[in-house]
């Protein structure tokens, strides 16, 4: 589903990516792990058309969209999360995950938010019923109209998930999904992340938590200073003599 080859991203004389080579097969789980300053973000911004790569390419279902801008590759069926959360923080939880589906919309998204009684067209009634939808997939159901700004963090982080999948991703990037969280949390965002694939979305996902990386990825991609060290399944991964040095601790 996505081919990443050679891609490298420099920042004056600093190399925050050198040289990266990964293939994230469909409907996979694909972790990349590595200590802070690794470059996870970095690939993630390359992806997402955030960042221009200074070499390599990028190519999605087969087509190279080495260099698109963000909203082009968003439509063409990439979506992300922040580490850093970005919700709309003055707006209700289902009107975020609305807003997250303009792109898939053909009627006026704003119109659906302001909700004019007697005036929403089947594109907008569709929209709210696609955001219920995805509220209660994240477990939100009952915070539909608490302003993002009044939720707890955890479940700010499953909102922004369920903003991500209103366009409708077959790519699904995760970027730190289970931070902040309490071990029973991460056990949740476990069980999401398993469902979210289930519904026919790849999920590509940047993770701190081993007990996430471990449980649910398919394959592990591992950086160190902006290059890969390591890659295979999780069994593998957590056996390599270079990737208990550089992230796992010589003890893990």
């Amino acid at each position: 589903m996505l081919e990443v080859e050679g891609l490298t991203k420099s920042f004056g004389g600093f190399t925050a990516v050198a040289d990266i080579r990964l293939s994230v097969e469909p409907g996979a789980i694909h972790a990349v792990i590595g200590p802070n300053g690794a470059g996870k973000t970095t690939l993630f911004n390359l992806v997402t058309g955030v960042l221009a790569p200074s070499a390599g390419r990028l190519r999605f279902e087969g087509e190279d969209i080495t260099g698109w801008r963000a909203d082009r590759i968003t439509a063409r069926g990439v979506a992300r999360t922040f580490q850093n959360i970005r919700l709309f923080r003055e707006m209700t939880a289902v009107e975020n995950v609305m807003v997250g589906a303009h792109c898939r919309t053909s009627g006026g998204f704003l119109a659906a938010v302001a909700r004019v009684p007697g005036r929403l067209g089947r594109a907008e009634r569709e929209t709210i019923r696609r955001a219920d939808e995805l509220l209660d997939l994240v477990g939100l159901s009952d915070k539909r109209d608490v302003a993002a700004a009044d939720l707890t963090l955890v479940e700010q982080r499953r909102l922004e998930i369920a903003r991500a999948l209103a366009i409708a991703p077959r790519l699904l990037l995760l970027d730190e999904p289970a931070a902040g969280m309490t071990p029973a949390e991460i056990q949740d965002a476990n069980r999401l992340i398993l469902r979210i694939r289930e519904r026919g979305v790849t999920v590509l996902l940047t993770e701190h938590h081993m007990s996430v990386v471990m449980q649910v990825s398919d394959r592990i991609t591992v950086l160190n200073y902006g290059r890969k060290i390591a890659e295979g399944r999780p069994e593998s991964v957590r056996r390599d003599p270079e990737v208990l040095a550089a992230y796992l601790g010589a003890d893990a």
